[in-house]
C-alpha cells in the first residue's frame, strides 16, 4: 500500500517542494506540470509516497503552506504493480509496525464529523429500527440498528478535539450527539405511543418478557468492559485504516439501543427501564469519547517516542 498526493504549489515554490520531496527515498513516480492548475496560477505536482515516510513528507509539506499553496489531496493506493516485495520479516510472523499517517487519520474523522441532516435523520430511524427490534425481541434489528447509526463519527470528532485540545469540534460534537438523541428518543417515544394505543403491542412484550430490553437497561460491569475494549479497537481500526473492525465497534456497544429504550419506555410508562437504558446510554457514550482520546493520545506518544530513537540510531556517529 502506499499513498498518492496531488498538490498546487505556486510557481516560485515549486523548485524548492520538488527538492523536499525528491529527497525522501520513500517518494517515487514525482510529477510536475508547469503552470497545468486550471483556473490558479500554480503548478500541479504529484507523487507516491510509501506509508513510512508519508508522516515525515506531509510535516515538511506544511511548512509550505503559506495561504498561497492549495489543499493538499492524499488517496489510497491498495496496489502497485511492479512494485519489490516488501522484505521479510525478521520475527517470521510478526512484521514491525508503521505509524500512522496522522494528517490523513485526522482528516478522515475531520470529514466524518459533519453533521448534516442526514446525521439527524440516520439517528432517529435507527432508534425507530432499535424501537421495533426491542418490541418483537429482535437482535437482528438491535444490530440493524447499531450499523444505521452514524453517532460514533462524532464520538470520534469529540475525541480527537480533546485530544487536540480544540474547543469548537468538542462542542459542536456534544450538542450533535444531544440533539441527535433527544430526535431518537422522542420519535420512538411517540412511536411507543402510536402503537400502544393502537393496540399493536406485541403479546410477549405487555407480558412483561422483554429479553432484548433486559439487556439494555441493565448496565453492568460487562457494560464497561465492552464500551472499553469497543473504544480502543475504534481508535485502532481508524489509525491503521481496518474497516471490517470499526464495523464491530458499530454493533458492539449500545448507544442507539439504548437511546431507542429510553423512549419506548417512557411510552410504556416503564419507568425504571426507562432510568437504566438512559443511564446505559451515558455511559456508553461518555466511555467512548474517554477511551477515543487516551487512546489517541497514547498512541501519538508511543510513536513519537519510536520516531525519536529511530533519528537518534540513524544519526550519524550514534549506533
Amino acid at each position: 500500500m502506499s499513498f498518492h498526493v496531488r498538490l498546487i504549489s505556486p510557481p516560485d515554490q515549486t523548485s524548492d517542494i520538488v527538492k523536499v520531496v525528491a529527497a525522501d527515498a520513500g517518494v517515487s513516480n514525482l510529477l510536475v506540470l508547469p503552470g497545468a492548475a486550471h483556473g490558479l496560477d500554480g503548478d500541479a505536482v504529484q507523487f507516491d509516497v510509501r506509508p513510512r515516510s508519508a508522516n515525515s513528507v506531509l510535516r515538511q509539506l506544511r511548512t509550505f503552506q503559506n495561504g498561497r499553496m492549495g489543499t493538499v489531496a492524499v488517496d489510497y493506493v491498495d496496489a502497485t504493480l511492479g512494485e519489490g516485495a516488501a522484505p521479510a520479516s525478521k520475527h517470521f510472523l510478526v512484521q514491525r509496525d508503521i505509524a500512522p499517517v496522522w494528517d490523513v487519520v485526522e482528516a478522515r474523522i475531520r470529514s466524518d464529523a459533519v453533521y448534516a441532516p442526514s446525521f439527524y435523520v440516520l439517528l432517529a430511524i435507527a432508534g425507530l429500527i432499535g424501537a421495533v427490534g426491542i418490541l418483537t425481541n429482535s437482535q437482528i434489528l438491535i444490530v440493524g440498528a447499531m450499523v444505521v447509526g452514524p453517532e460514533y463519527n462524532a464520538i470520534m470528532g469529540i475525541a480527537l478535539g480533546i485530544d487536540k485540545r480544540t474547543k469548537r469540534p468538542v462542542i459542536r460534537g456534544l450538542l450533535a450527539l444531544l440533539a441527535g438523541f433527544s430526535a431518537a428518543v422522542i420519535l420512538t417515544f411517540l412511536f411507543a405511543l402510536a402503537i400502544r394505543w393502537s393496540g399493536h403491542t406485541p403479546k410477549l412484550y405487555s407480558l412483561g418478557v422483554r429479553p432484548v430490553s433486559a439487556l439494555i437497561d441493565n448496565p453492568n460491569l460487562f457494560s464497561v468492559v465492552v464500551a472499553v475494549l469497543a473504544g480502543i479497537v475504534g481508535v485502532v481500526s481508524l489509525t491503521e485504516a481496518r474497516a471490517s473492525a470499526l464495523i464491530g465497534v458499530f454493533i458492539s456497544v449500545t448507544t442507539i439501543p439504548a437511546a431507542a429504550d429510553v423512549g419506548l419506555s417512557v411510552g410504556y410508562a416503564s419507568w425504571s427501564e426507562a432510568r437504566g437504558s438512559a443511564f446505559q446510554l451515558l455511559l456508553n457514550v461518555a466511555l467512548l469519547i474517554a477511551m477515543g482520546a487516551l487512546v489517541l493520545r497514547i498512541q501519538r506518544l508511543i510513536w513519537a517516542a519510536r520516531e525519536r530513537a529511530e533519528a537518534a540510531r540513524n544519526r550519524p556517529g550514534t549506533g
